[in-house]
């Protein structure tokens, strides 16, 4: 049996830009099916919004995401902020979602195009922990956890 998890996230109206911006920086395959796909009639406001999106990348990146109904503020639901202080990492948020990789290069080039209108929390580099971790909070309200995979005990 094979277990997989996929973060969803709730959007207050702009989950289509979110996902497609997404897509734009891990690659893949964009879904969407709207609220009027679903048989709601096209002049009911939010007939347009998105009931399920989905990018799913052959690399294993995977996202989910939708509109709350009558939610049009933008950005997550839920909101909050992050934000590091006295080498702390500080957040009111629920949740993170955490990219990782083996290979410096690889996160890099995610980092990059994703920090595009975000607020850096940690920039990408050496920790302590990790040959490379970072953390941002993107234009959708969303906190990001960058980091590269340690080596296993034993291995190269």
């Amino acid at each position: 049996m094979t277990i997989q998890t996929t973060t969803h996230l709730n959007f207050r109206g702009d989950a289509r830009e979110a996902l497609e911006f997404y897509r734009s920086v891990f690659g893949g395959h964009l879904v969407i099916t709207t609220y009027a796909d679903f048989g709601m009639p096209a002049g009911v406001p939010g007939a347009d919004k998105v009931v399920f999106g989905l990018v799913a990348s052959d690399g294993g990146f995977r996202v989910m995401g939708y509109d709350v109904p009558g939610q049009t503020g933008g950005g997550i639901a839920g909101g909050g902020s992050t934000r590091r202080e006295n080498t702390t990492t500080l957040t009111d948020q629920a949740l993170f979602v955490s990219v990782g990789s083996d290979r410096l290069e690889e996160l890099r080039s995610h980092w990059e195009a994703l920090s595009r209108g975000a607020t850096v929390v940690e920039p990408l580099a050496a920790s302590a922990w990790s040959a490379g971790f970072g953390m941002l909070t993107d234009r959708f309200g969303v906190t990001w956890s960058f980091s590269v995979a340690p080596s296993a005990p034993g291995g190269s």
